[in-house]
């Protein structure tokens, strides 16, 4: 049970460590995003699929500068036996973006994190596999 409870901590601080770096890089380091992610993963923006690095560039680049608040912040290990024995993490976040020219608005953003090896230390290297954003309007 301690093995588990090591892997769950873990799991918290490499999370914490990717969303510090991904909204950083979103929000000041844009042409950088897509260094983390996988060569095929893909993004589901708002309903809309964006695969490859390529496609991933241009979206970004398409996209207006933004401030990013990360109001939450939850992760979990990813059961092994559902992804072919590749540690896997689900980190979910919420929070509010503003992009220029517009008012701010409430989101979800859940990624797919892999632990990629890292040829000169041993932590892993986490890059997305699958990233969903999608705003979160309510009605007053």
């Amino acid at each position: 049970m301690s093995d588990f409870r090591t892997h769950v901590d873990q799991s918290c601080r490499y999370s914490e460590e990717f969303v510090n770096i991904y909204y950083d890089c979103m929000d000041k380091k844009r042409r950088n995003l897509t260094r983390l992610y996988l060569d095929k993963a893909t993004l589901v923006w708002n309903g809309n699929a964006v695969s490859g690095q390529d496609s991933l560039g241009e979206f970004f680049e398409s996209l207006p500068s933004s401030e990013f608040q990360v109001h939450t912040l939850d992760c979990q290990p990813v059961h092994e036996q559902a992804t072919q024995g590749q540690t896997t993490l689900l980190v979910v976040t919420g929070g509010t973006v503003k992009f220029e020219g517009n008012k701010p608005r409430f989101f979800n953003q859940n990624f797919l994190l892999t632990a990629q090896a890292s040829p000169n230390n041993d932590q892993p290297v986490w890059k997305i596999a699958s990233d969903c954003f999608r705003f979160q309007d309510w009605n007053n």
